[in-house]
């Protein structure tokens, strides 16, 4: 079986490498008739621009993404900057450099990558998928017990902060830096995929293609470990399918779909303000624009913001979204299983989340609320603030270095709900609703704990459960996910998830003393 992982192991590294590889490798080679095409396309003016494109790039053989996009870059900064000097705004290009990059580049490429998009997809997602599946399924014979512990997790390389944790650590952050800030080089990620673009939504694929397919490639094996490791568990079984079908089906499929039927590209449960943009100006007025389904669309993101995810944390508690349907909480609990023991119990981690959490949730909403006010009021600026640097700004640092490279990335090193617990503004709402007004719990049955300490090793929210369980007293956190692993790790069945009135728990008085009431009056007058 060892032999098994290990080769699974190479085939998966193997599959990284190309994947890793490929963003500066391709030949790129921009033809007058394929810029033409996209300056019509584009509706540019700027004669500056052009020119320097044509004398530059056009018909020209560039080796690599490295030679190619510089050039397209320098091109737009230099006319940018041209223009607004000679306040010639109507001929400034109002797209950031790396994505100008990025979508000359798409034309551009040319060669191997390009005409064997099969052959590459099955050199980097195809061994990528079947490596990850040979190391992960020799599990089904060496995990035969029934019940979840430590099983040496403290021990491995991939859970221990060892160096395959750290390897993923750096694929990671590296994937999410470009993704976010150099586009251009995600080109030949997005030739791999064209095909099953083209199928869905009949364009070819962007990074945020890539990405969400990514998404759903990552989960779907990764909840295949979750089949095997927690198969004597119904609940987490469950869970695990919930999650695989809210993402693959709400968030990429329907999508995509609605956008081949010349519809919004929407995902219905992504509720604000997890959704921050959902009233960003840009978008607000692409709804209003495209007719009945846009203002459904606008309805519904409201009625789910404010009465479906309150009405459902009252019955449920915030587990209903955050480890049912939400695709940032169905990626921690597949993709980020694995290190979920890291995250941090300290009280000082404790208070940072606190403060953090409520800090960006206070931040989204004094966002939407400008630009809110300057949409209606048909204003750029409030109270002598641009409502366009407010939402730039929470863009860059929350919705793609918060959520994105950290809540992600550093999921090896510092637990899978690093984003979730932290930074995420609609886990703040649902905490406070939960904690407050929530018939939701976790209860806890003290006479039948032997400390072992395993709930608390493994609750991704940083919570020491064994404290509660020790003395018998039910969990209400606003932080808790109710994603049930410590009910499933607990060899003692000592804790159990409830909506309601308690009934049917044990009191611990009466599993340590019996029935003797001369014990039992003992006990009370003392």
């Amino acid at each position: 079986m060892k032999t098994i992982k290990n080769i699974g192991l190479i085939i998966f590294l193997i599959g990284l490498a190309i994947f890793t590889a490929l963003p500066v490798i391709g030949t790129y080679s921009l033809s007058s008739e394929q810029f033409s095409d996209f300056v019509d396309q584009k509706g540019i003016k700027s004669e500056l621009f052009i020119t320097d494109i044509e004398q530059n790039i056009v018909d020209k053989s560039f080796d690599g993404m490295l030679a190619f996009a510089p050039k397209v870059t320098k091109a737009l900064e230099n006319a940018n900057a041209l223009h607004r000097k000679n306040k010639e705004y109507k001929k400034v290009i109002y797209t950031k450099p790396h994505d100008m990059a990025a979508e000359l580049g798409k034309k551009a490429g040319s060669g191997f990558i390009v005409d064997n998009k099969g052959l590459m997809w099955f050199l980097t997602f195809g061994l990528g998928i079947i490596g990850a599946l040979m190391f992960i399924l020799p599990n089904v014979v060496l995990l035969g017990q029934k019940g979840i512990k430590n099983n040496g997790i403290y021990h491995e390389n991939a859970t221990n902060r060892g160096w395959i944790a750290w390897l993923v650590f750096i694929f990671l952050v590296s994937f999410y830096l470009i993704l976010y800030f150099r586009s251009e080089y995600a080109v030949n990620w997005t030739y791999l995929v064209d095909p099953i673009s083209q199928s869905l939504s009949g364009n070819l694929a962007g990074q945020w293609f890539v990405y969400g397919f990514m998404y759903c490639v990552v989960m779907v094996v990764m909840a295949i470990r979750m089949y095997i490791k927690y198969r004597h568990n119904m609940y987490q079984m469950v869970r695990t399918t919930s999650v695989l079908f809210f993402q693959i089906v709400f968030a990429f499929l329907i999508p995509e779909i609605m956008v081949r039927l010349q519809m919004p590209y929407y995902d219905f449960k992504n509720a604000f303000p997890l959704d921050y943009d959902f009233f960003f100006q840009w978008n607000l007025k692409s709804l209003l624009n495209s007719g009945g389904i846009g203002l459904f669309i606008l309805v519904w993101g409201i009625v789910l913001t404010l009465v479906i995810v309150p009405v459902m944390v009252y019955f449920f508690g915030k587990r209903w979204y955050c480890s049912w349907v939400c695709g940032c909480g169905g990626l921690a609990e597949t993709l980020g299983d694995p290190y979920r023991q890291h995250s941090s119990k300290s009280l000082f981690s404790w208070k940072v989340e606190r403060w953090l959490i409520h800090g960006v949730l206070l931040f989204a909403l004094v966002m939407t609320g400008f630009t809110l006010y300057g949409f209606f009021a048909e204003t750029s600026t409030v109270l002598g603030i641009k409502v366009q640097s407010i939402m730039d700004t929470y863009s860059f640092l929350i919705g793609a270095v918060f959520a994105g490279v950290i809540g992600t990335g550093f999921y090896p090193i510092f637990g899978n709900r690093v984003w979730c617990r932290f930074g995420c503004p609609l886990a703040a709402y649902l905490g406070f609703v939960q904690r407050f007004k929530s018939r939701f719990r976790i209860t806890t049955n003290g006479g039948q704990c032997i400390s072992c300490g395993n709930c608390s090793t493994y609750c991704e929210q940083g919570i020491d459960v064994r404290a509660y369980a020790q003395k018998g007293e039910n969990i209400v956190r606003s932080s808790c996910v109710g994603c049930g692993v410590c009910s499933a790790v607990c060899p003692r069945g000592v804790l159990k998830l409830e909506n309601g009135p308690e009934q049917g728990r044990i009191n611990p008085t009466q599993v340590l003393l019996g029935n003797d009431p001369d014990l039992m009056e003992l006990v009370n007058n003392k």
